[in-house]
């Protein structure tokens, strides 16, 4: 759960990132820019923002802000009424971004998973996207990613998202925000 104040300190945090990626929004893309702090409340170390540009029955497109020490814990897209999970591109547009895949283990990776969920994260494959760089996730795989020092904006191309349906490895994610 956040407060108002730290919804509306991260949607202007987020609209500054968006700025130096280049990225204009409309007045209304700015004003709804979602905040997901996954429930946990810790939303300095755990979670992103989020400008969701169109999710249809058939694509989505969405730009991710990652603050510096935010990371979007790991998880995968499975399949839905017998549909195949999302699949999805990351384009990284400013600063750098740390994803971690299924795959032989990266030695010294540069990620680091938030104090006292370490348990939580267990694939380190990493996978580095500097500015121009993409990479596409197959469904149902295990991921998730964190910025560089600077933080991040990525942009995410993908099937429909359903991200009720996302299956996270630390059972305390909650995908909806509260905000009180």
């Amino acid at each position: 759960m956040i407060t108002q104040e730290q919804l509306v300190s991260a949607q202007e945090r987020a609209r500054e990132y968006l700025a130096k990626a280049g990225i204009v929004l409309t007045p209304q893309e700015a004003a709804n820019i979602e905040v997901a702090d996954l429930g946990l409340g810790e939303l300095e170390s755990t979670g992103l923002e989020l400008v969701v540009y169109v999710n249809t029955e058939r694509v989505c497109a969405k730009e991710l802000i990652l603050f510096p020490g935010q990371t979007c814990p790991q998880h995968r897209h499975p399949s839905v009424d017998g549909e195949p999970g999302k699949e999805e591109t990351f384009r990284c547009r400013w600063g750098t971004v740390y994803l971690y895949v299924q795959g032989e283990p990266t030695p010294n990776p540069k990620g680091t998973p938030p104090k006292g969920r370490e348990k939580f994260y267990t694939v380190w494959h990493e996978v580095v996207l500097n500015p121009g760089d993409q990479y596409t996730l197959p469904p149902n795989t295990w991921h998730w990613f964190q910025p560089g020092s600077e933080g991040a904006v990525v942009s995410e191309f993908s099937t429909r998202s359903r991200d009720e349906t996302d299956i996270f490895v630390d059972p305390q994610i909650q995908r909806t925000t509260q905000v009180n």
